[in-house]
């Protein structure tokens, strides 16, 4: 892709984020999120395939719908009450439309179907935008808008993405569908929470964000993009695959490893607000998401590929890991136990 393209398209992606997250008018946010589809379209399309150009007209088609939704949303809004603020979204069916509009941006279930797609036909560092970046913006307006929100249609909606995220992942065999249906479920987590605790939402994201960052770019390090190739790469950089699998169970939320704070923290919170029958719902269907990780981690360290006569063995290479990948690994894994000096 041409330097100054690509330099446009990520400037672009800053700008609408920003946008997006400093406004205060519908017609700003609404902009800004147009500006965030248009220029992630080039970056996914960039590797000429007939996979990517299938990926970013998804991705097109989906985000449109979504944006005339949310533009319809806040029209109604203003023709109903007289007011474009984001805060006071007060009409029942814009709040209903809100609802459906941002979770069909964010890929909740049942507006899901685009996501893992999408994901299997952009590049690693797309992919990483994708689930991460690209999220921001909509997470964002859900965080204004929580007081209002549709809290039932948010509730079932998280239950399911919570499930469906754990379910179909189950015999997937592409790492970047793996890590698609692992976002569905995480945002299950980040929308159950919302209502009562906006803060908690935005720190379960920040945390996804710095453990996926660090999966994508190890991923992309060892060039591995399936589980038979996943398998052969141990020879690539053995100490860098040892640590994947730890960056894999905290992904998953196993207690020593910083995945498990942001879940401890949103069942706490659920059980405070005497919902313990939703927070032990998902506490279990979060076990679907732990096999499938835990199949990662097995076949990254664990086991060998099949040794038959064809068989090339990788070579080892003396590239250094970068310090990026290196600093959010670390993080990914120890900031569990610094967790009380970050609250207090």
């Amino acid at each position: 892709m041409n330097p100054q393209a690509k330099l446009i398209s990520t400037l672009s992606l800053l700008l609408g984020t920003t946008i997006t997250i400093s406004s205060n008018h519908w017609m700003m946010a609404w902009t800004g999120l147009e500006i965030n589809t248009l220029a992630i379209l080039p970056l996914i399309s960039k590797p000429h395939h007939p996979r990517a150009i299938e990926a970013a007209t998804k991705y097109f088609l989906v985000q449109a719908a979504a944006s005339t939704l949310l533009l319809f949303s806040c029209t109604t809004n203003a023709l109903f009450t007289g007011q474009w603020d984001i805060t006071q979204l007060t009409h029942p069916i814009s709040c209903l439309l809100l609802t459906t509009a941002i979770s069909m941006k964010l890929g909740l279930v049942p507006f899901h179907f685009w996501f893992p797609e999408v994901l299997q036909g952009s590049p690693l560092t797309t992919g990483l935008l994708l689930a991460t970046a690209m999220k921001f913006p909509p997470i964002t307006l859900f965080l204004l808008t929580s007081p209002s929100l549709n809290y039932t249609l948010l509730t079932i909606m998280a239950i399911a993405s919570a499930a469906l995220g754990g379910w179909a992942g189950l015999n997937q065999t592409q790492i970047r569908k793996i890590l698609a249906f692992s976002s569905i479920s995480h945002l299950g987590w980040m929308t159950i929470i919302i209502i009562y605790n906006p803060k908690l939402t935005l720190i379960t994201f920040y945390l996804y964000c710095m453990m996926t960052a660090a999966i994508f770019l190890t991923l992309k390090t060892t060039k591995s993009l399936k589980l038979s190739s996943i398998m052969a790469a141990w020879t690539k950089i053995p100490s860098l695959n040892a640590i994947l699998m730890l960056a894999l169970l905290s992904l998953a939320g196993l207690p020593p490893l910083t995945g498990f704070l942001p879940k401890w923290l949103i069942i706490q919170e659920l059980t405070k607000q005497e919902m313990t029958s939703t927070a032990t719902i998902i506490a279990l269907l979060s076990l679907l998401g732990l096999f499938f990780y835990l199949r990662l981690a097995y076949c990254a360290t664990i086991t060998l590929p099949p040794n038959s006569a064809n068989y090339m063995k990788q070579w080892q290479t003396n590239k250094p890991v970068n310090t990026l990948t290196t600093t959010l690994i670390t993080l990914t894994i120890t900031l569990l136990p610094l967790s009380p000096m970050i609250f207090s």
